[in-house]
């Protein structure tokens, strides 16, 4: 699924929400943050039907500079994770947005996704981190 980042919110820890339908939204890591990272090895995510919190670890990110955690901008209930990465974690690096998405989560608080940044936001965001 291609779709343009300025249909995406972001979080301060570099993880984009785009929501697909309803409560259902699609979560994965920001260029920027892949770019950071370098080649991406592993990915470790959360199991389908558990819980994931805000602002909470659910999971890793293995390159070959760092293991980094990744963080849910949103709480709710995983309900699928991306298993193409199993096998092709290298998929963040070469589409981000595409088919390097991590999961999607039913969500239980909609109201959590007022806190994230739009592009405008998330790109002065990285501009002030620099």
């Amino acid at each position: 699924m291609t779709k343009a980042t300025a249909d995406l919110l972001y979080s301060q820890e570099h993880e984009w929400v785009f929501q697909l339908s309803g409560n259902r939204v699609r979560i994965g890591i920001s260029d920027y943050a892949q770019k950071q990272l370098g080649d991406i090895v592993f990915v470790e995510n959360p199991e389908v039907d558990g819980e994931v919190t805000a602002n909470e670890s659910m999971g890793t990110i293995e390159s070959v500079k760092a293991v980094s955690e990744l963080f849910s901008p949103v709480s709710g209930t995983v309900v699928t994770v991306n298993e193409l990465l199993e096998d092709e974690p290298a998929l963040i690096n070469e589409q981000p947005y595409e088919d390097g998405w991590l999961i999607e989560v039913e969500m239980s608080n909609p109201e959590e996704l007022k806190e994230l940044l739009s592009e405008n936001g998330y790109q002065e965001f990285i501009r002030e981190e620099e």
